[in-house]
């Protein structure tokens, strides 16, 4: 599942403990503190990792009260439509701004919050000038039960290796690195995959949380904190190279200090830190787990697979043999990637809000859509016409683009459906219980 890196923003960060703040507008004073804490660290801290400032314009945001404070006047005419929604570059007046949401910031302890909004400061303004970017592909396997648990092993290692020195800290990224050679060899194509995040969030994590620690060892907290992760996170798909980024980092700079200025888009975080120690991986990943909790990983990660079985079968209802609405093509647009929930061999259906804008129009929905693994098909349930080219359903609304009509799709029992030719006009999909109908949308031209 291949996604534009630069065309569509996929956003999280992970706030360990801290429950949402109840709804309220955005607080203009507190806000331009934020942007005060953090102009003060990222010309110094940008100017130190990377050799160029990370400063930017900023603007928070909240999608519930439609309120904003910025960092600097706002460009005249209508405000960019992920605003509120996620933690990201957005482009505003001819202008990248640094965008965050109002409850991740307002809710996450200080140093937290400069990690976030060094984060994306790096995003917009650096990472781009520096060329480490590069086409990500979504980590199906992570979801699981062989992926999660040799991840949750890596992270576990690289945790120890950050708390020791010399002998110790070796041994722990040998261990480090053998459980991510485990994981990569039962799933062909992972390393890539892997690759790809760690270079496109990995990095951007690692800079928030060096750059807003005010120390080593402050640093070293914030890495463990987001490695703290991987002990509850309920999807790694796009969310796992925040966990690993910052250790790797850390731990590269205290082998070696240059590799910043030598890092490449096409490179590997734990081909980086074999070189930089000098070692291989762990001889035995099984044996080294004992050392780490593998058992009780093992045992936790087997309760989850049973009850993800169970929630895997109410999604195919819901996106592979209920009525749903297919949406191919390429386009742009954002979503959360937070607890994404993978169907083999069929996709990844993510929750939360989700914008995506394609030739054939414009889909908007908060509670589930199916992108299938080919990167290219999207789909969402149980549609119901609202007119000529408006359809909705639960959580979500399709608007046609002008010269597109939505049509009554061919469909296979129990199959993915292949819609090809030129299929009769839309009449409707049936009862959403009968599962017998798909929509899809079709050029009128």
């Amino acid at each position: 599942m291949r996604i534009s890196a630069l065309c569509t923003a996929v956003v999280t960060y992970v706030v360990v403990g801290h429950p949402p703040p109840a709804v309220a507008q955005v607080d203009q004073q507190r806000a331009q503190e934020f942007f005060e804490d953090v102009q003060a660290v990222c010309e110094r801290e940008g100017k130190r990792l990377w050799g160029m400032s990370m400063c930017g314009p900023m603007v928070i945001a909240d999608l519930r009260t439609q309120t904003i404070a910025t960092s600097q006047p706002a460009p005249q005419g209508p405000r960019p439509r992920g605003l509120g929604i996620l933690n990201a570059p957005i482009e505003w007046g001819g202008v990248t701004w640094a965008a965050y949401m109002w409850d991740t910031l307002v809710n996450a302890p200080p140093r937290v919050r400069k990690s976030i909004m060094l984060h994306e400061l790096f995003h917009g303004i650096v990472q781009r000038k520096l060329g480490l970017a590069a086409s990500e592909l979504l980590n199906e396997h992570l979801d699981v039960l062989d992926g999660r648990y040799w991840l949750r092993l890596e992270c576990r290692a690289l945790a120890r290796a950050l708390r020791e020195s010399g002998a110790p800290r070796t041994a722990a990224v040998r261990d480090a690195l053998a459980f991510r050679q485990a994981r990569r060899t039962l799933y062909p194509g992972s390393a890539e995959k892997e690759r790809a995040l760690e270079i496109n969030e990995g990095v951007a994590s690692y800079t928030g949380v060096a750059a807003a620690a005010d120390s080593e060892a402050d640093a070293v907290a914030g890495a463990l904190d987001a490695l703290a992760g991987a002990e509850t996170g309920e999807s790694f798909v796009r969310t796992f190279a925040y966990f690993t980024g910052p250790a790797y980092g850390l731990l590269l700079d205290g082998s070696a200090p240059g590799w910043r200025q030598r890092i490449r888009n096409t490179d590997d975080f734990a081909a980086l830190l074999a070189g930089a120690f000098t070692v291989q991986p762990a001889a035995d990943a099984a044996a080294s787990a004992a050392r780490y909790g593998g058992t009780e990983i093992r045992t936790a990660e087997e309760q989850r697979e049973r009850g993800r079985q169970e929630r895997l079968a109410e999604l195919r209802r819901q996106f592979v043999d209920g009525p749903v609405l297919v949406i191919r093509g390429g386009g742009g647009g954002m979503f959360n990637s937070m607890g994404a929930v993978v169907i083999p061999d069929v996709g990844t259906v993510f929750f939360g809000p989700f914008r995506f804008n394609t030739d054939s129009g414009t889909l908007e929905a908060e509670k589930g859509v199916l992108l299938e693994s080919n990167g290219s098909v999207r789909r969402v349930a149980a549609p119901m016409r609202r007119d000529d080219t408006t359809l909705a359903g639960d959580g979500w609304t399709f608007k046609a683009a002008p010269g597109w009509v939505v049509r009554e799709g061919a469909r296979r029992s129990h199959a993915v459906p292949r819609v090809s030719g030129c299929p009769r006009p839309f009449a409707g999909p049936g009862s959403p219980s009968t599962g017998s109908s798909h929509a899809r949308v079709g050029s009128s031209r």
